[in-house]
């Protein structure tokens, strides 16, 4: 029998590097919240394992070994045909690939299947966040993850239609050593509230990643310009950017204008939390 399952877009509302191990593994501090959208996909169990993409986002997404829900499967020994639908742009810094294995690890597991406890961040860094798939602080490699309580965050992510890679956005940091958050996340009363803690905090790969790809840039621009707009940053190594509203009534009206403005560029009013 076919099951389904969500795989909600994940944005780095904080990301600060505060670190690199000897092996390369870069050291994390990010405050992370998840969305209302996402993909979406099926699980069919059967003797061989097989993937096939559909939906907006689907081009140049792998059906083989290369995608990391296949990964995630070959990682359990679980077996069946899965369909993605992609709704999310890939390579854009929201965790789509990352969201997408972890609800292949949960569907695997829902199954009874003991998924092996280094697997999900050997996986990928995103991979423990997105099992969760709630707000929460993720540190070290990713590895470590405590549930925040953060109050619904009216949001638009803005994508310009350009993939960066990780790599390159992590080799044009000037420094690797930076603060992290501090030791306790606040209880915000609002969004506001919680914008204006989010504004003293930082993504350390926003700049780099504009190093690598200016159209980001111009992307927090417009958001910035955007009316009632409380918080602009740029999302995990973009190019997904996001802004935070007072309502979502505010963040809509700022999805229409910069859709009319930019039509080529993704933009999706949603909810946080």
């Amino acid at each position: 029998m076919a099951t389904s399952a969500f795989a909600p877009a994940k944005v780095n509302l904080t990301l600060h590097v505060t670190g690199q191990r000897a092996d390369g593994y870069h050291l994390l501090d990010s405050l992370v919240a998840f969305a209302d959208i996402g993909d979406q996909l099926a699980f069919e169990p059967g003797a061989d394992l097989s993937i096939s993409v559909g939906g907006e986002h689907a081009a140049g997404v792998p059906t083989d070994s290369r995608n990391l829900v296949w990964k995630a499967a070959e990682g359990t020994g679980w077996t069946g045909h899965v369909t993605l639908n992609k709704a999310l742009p890939h390579g854009g810094g929201i965790g789509g690939g990352s969201s997408d294995a972890a609800a292949m690890l949960r569907q695997a597991a829902a199954q009874g299947i003991d998924i092996p406890p280094h697997l999900p961040a050997a996986l990928g860094a995103d991979i423990p966040v997105c099992m969760v798939a709630e707000a929460a602080r993720m540190r070290g490699i990713g590895e470590m993850v405590d549930r925040i309580a953060l109050p619904s965050l009216p949001a638009l992510l803005v994508n310009p239609g350009v993939e960066v890679p990780t790599g390159s956005v992590f080799n044009a940091m000037s420094s690797r050593d930076n603060p992290g958050l501090p030791d306790q996340v606040p209880s915000f009363a609002g969004v506001e509230d919680c914008a204006a803690w989010l504004s003293d905090q930082r993504n350390d790969l926003e700049q780099p990643a504009i190093s690598q790809s200016p159209q980001i840039g111009r992307v927090l621009e417009e958001l910035a310009d955007t009316r009632d707009v409380l918080l602009v940053r740029m999302s995990g190594s973009g190019s997904t950017c996001f802004a935070l509203y007072p309502s979502m009534k505010a963040a809509h009206f700022a999805a229409y204008e910069i859709g009319a403005a930019q039509p080529d560029w993704w933009c999706c009013a949603t909810s946080l939390s």
